[in-house]
């Protein structure tokens, strides 16, 4: 069980794949958002059930109907708990007191709450999520060597809803919280100087209504630009972030569905780090945008005010720094 976020339940993905590849007698049923089954689609012995928390499996009774029809339709010897939040504890200990084996990811908490103290001046990688994951499954007695090749083939051929005319470059500039988002109007220089690049294309990623206004206005004012925005399902945005030579994204979702097809991205750090466990599953961090700022990191999830008011640590970050970064992928 991971409901989200989005690049959490992306990230459990090289983990689920490679534990099945390894062990052909195990079956997986992996409850999520209903929205993230694409993500899981392909893999062998894997059924998805889409757990609709705001609707059909709302509240603590929509959990007690959930284990209901979970007991009914399948037969479950292990719940591994990928999520530790409350819905999954509720969800466990109805399997652990009808005698099913419960194995619970260790997220790190307190370590990651030392990495963002004031004053810390030991700052160091902490484990991946990605081996946090795999770890709950050793847990449960099921060793997995994490080794997840991609969804797909690189520019594996499949229709796209355009032709592929150019060399593609992603654009993914927005994320849940501010202190992982890139000013816009740097950004937007950004997409100007890459899109003067000869035979280059660039796909803008993004939803939500003030996200799609932005976008659609860079498709406008820029040549060589498309927007995504609410156009695609998720299938789609995968074979086309597959079809990208590099994707520019923020510490968000769409670095995390980059990292699913192979694609090398260009993550722009702020507030958050990598060295919090979140980079992209297979991402080389030579590619990062990132300051060094003792201050930094501040949060783990982007989501606290800057006490220095202004996020220098992204607005400190200059255009060139990102294109440089992109041409040298190219």
């Amino acid at each position: 069980m991971r409901l989200s976020a989005m690049g959490d339940v992306a990230m459990t993905v090289p983990v689920v794949a490679s534990l099945l590849q390894q062990n052909p007698d195990v079956e997986v049923v992996m409850l999520s958002n209903p929205r993230f089954e694409p993500m899981f689609n392909g893999i062998d012995r894997l059924t998805y059930v889409g757990v609709d928390t705001k609707n059909t499996y709302k509240g603590f009774l929509g959990i007690i109907k959930l284990f209901r029809y979970l007991r009914k339709n399948y037969k479950i010897d292990q719940m591994v708990d990928l999520h530790d939040v409350l819905r999954s504890k509720v969800l466990r200990k109805l399997y652990w007191l009808t005698g099913t084996k419960v194995a619970i990811i260790d997220k790190g908490r307190t370590e990651k709450k030392a990495l963002v103290r004031d004053g810390n001046a030991d700052k160091h990688q902490l484990k991946t999520s990605v081996t946090r994951y795999a770890e709950a499954f050793a847990q449960a007695g099921l060793k997995v060597n994490v080794d997840f090749k991609g969804l797909y083939e690189k520019n594996e051929q499949v229709e796209l809803p355009f032709e592929k005319d150019a060399t593609w470059i992603g654009i993914a500039p927005f994320a849940q919280h501010q202190g992982k988002i890139y000013p816009v109007e740097k950004m937007e220089q950004v997409v100007r100087q890459l899109a003067e690049l000869p035979n280059v294309k660039i796909l803008l990623f993004g939803g939500g209504a003030k996200e799609k206004a932005v976008l659609e206005k860079w498709e406008q004012d820029v040549p060589s630009t498309i927007s995504l925005a609410g156009k695609y399902p998720l299938t789609t945005e995968l074979h086309l972030l597959n079809a990208c030579k590099v994707v520019v994204s923020m510490d968000s979702a769409n670095m995390h569905l980059a990292s699913l097809v192979n694609t090398p991205v260009v993550c722009v750090w702020g507030a958050t780090h990598p060295y919090a466990g979140f980079n992209g599953y297979g991402q080389n961090l030579a590619n990062a945008v990132q300051l060094d700022m003792d201050c930094r990191p501040c949060s783990i999830y982007g989501n606290k005010p800057c006490k220095k008011g202004n996020f220098p640590c992204m607005n400190n970050i200059t255009p060139e720094m990102v294109v440089a970064k992109v041409k040298n992928l190219l």
